[in-house]
């Protein structure tokens, strides 16, 4: 497993390495990370430790975002690429084909269990073609119910305490996707879910707290082909609106990820949201440059 950080001062690198693997800068082990390339300030470091390694937790520790954003002995480190080990799963079910139509149910918070159901069967008499909980409503086997009774292709939230067991409860009352904020709850729950045989809907929220930082942060590509990897069946990639903090480009860096052959995993769905509506979804779908594998996914716009 190789992967590329923008250093400053490049000459940190050499800490990094040691940071990441061993720990004792005189330590001499076939487990120690190493530079192998500099180019100006970007250097790749090789992770021979983590070859093959499928444990979200482990990749997250030792490459991601491992001790070398904690320290104060650096100007700026950003991760920039990856090459990842080719034991990690990827999507179960793969892209959806063509332009699919997601809707969140909203208000967020406050709706009873049947009234998120009317709101439900009323986005898909509008055309949805999956229906979801806002990332701030913890589904439950009630609201999962009264959706279900809409006739619609429903991701339940689980994310929380217990949420295997809230997941196996909701999918017998009638969800068909489970969706989990997995920057919250820890990248390692999207493959627990695969144990359920559905598909995975991976929220990003959280996300931006790895991005945005001068300093230290992590490129867009890299979390969401990581994302993709780990399982997720739909990636949330942001959107084009200027409700967004992504740039046009790295929208489409993420849109890749989710479709570029990567390690003979399937395709994922790249979800289009934030600021999305009939209004604006072509106008979406012709900045995205792709009408394949998408899926423009409307929230309070549509309402």
């Amino acid at each position: 497993m190789r992967a590329v950080f923008d250093v400053r001062p490049v000459e940190w690198a050499e800490t990094l390495a040691v940071l990441q693997s061993v720990s004792l800068g005189d330590v001499r082990s076939e487990a120690r990370a190493r530079v192998v390339d500099t180019d100006g300030t970007h250097v790749t470091l090789d992770f021979p430790a983590l070859d093959g390694e499928v444990s979200a937790e482990q990749l997250l520790a030792a490459c991601v975002s491992g001790e070398w954003a904690d320290r104060g002995d650096v100007e700026s480190c950003r991760l920039v690429s990856v090459e990842w080990p080719d034991a990690l799963p990827g999507p179960a079910f793969g892209a959806r084909p063509g332009v699919s139509v997601g809707a969140i149910v909203k208000p967020a918070l406050g709706l009873s269990a049947s009234e998120a159901g009317e709101v439900a069967a009323r986005l898909v008499a509008a055309g949805a073609t999956l229906v979801k909980d806002d990332e701030l409503q913890r589904s439950s086997p009630e609201r999962a119910r009264a959706i279900a009774a809409a006739g619609v292709d429903y991701a339940a939230n689980v994310t929380g305490p217990g949420y295997l067991a809230l997941a196996e409860s909701v999918l017998e009352a009638g969800a068909t996707t489970l969706m989990i904020n997995a920057f919250l709850q820890g990248l390692g729950s999207i493959e627990e879910l695969r144990r359920f045989d559905v598909p995975i809907f991976v929220h990003r929220v959280g996300f931006a707290f790895l991005r945005r930082s001068d300093r230290v942060a992590v490129s867009a590509r890299v979390l969401a082909e990581l994302t993709r990897l780990l399982g997720a069946d739909y990636v949330q990639v942001g959107s084009f609106s200027p409700r967004m903090f992504d740039t046009d480009e790295e929208v489409r860096e993420q849109i890749a990820a989710c479709h570029d052959e990567l390690n003979g995993a399937q395709r994922a769905t790249a979800v289009i949201g934030g600021g999305v509506g009939p209004g604006n979804a072509d106008e979406m779908l012709d900045a995205a440059g792709v009408r394949d594998g998408v899926m423009v996914l409307y929230g309070s716009a549509l309402y």
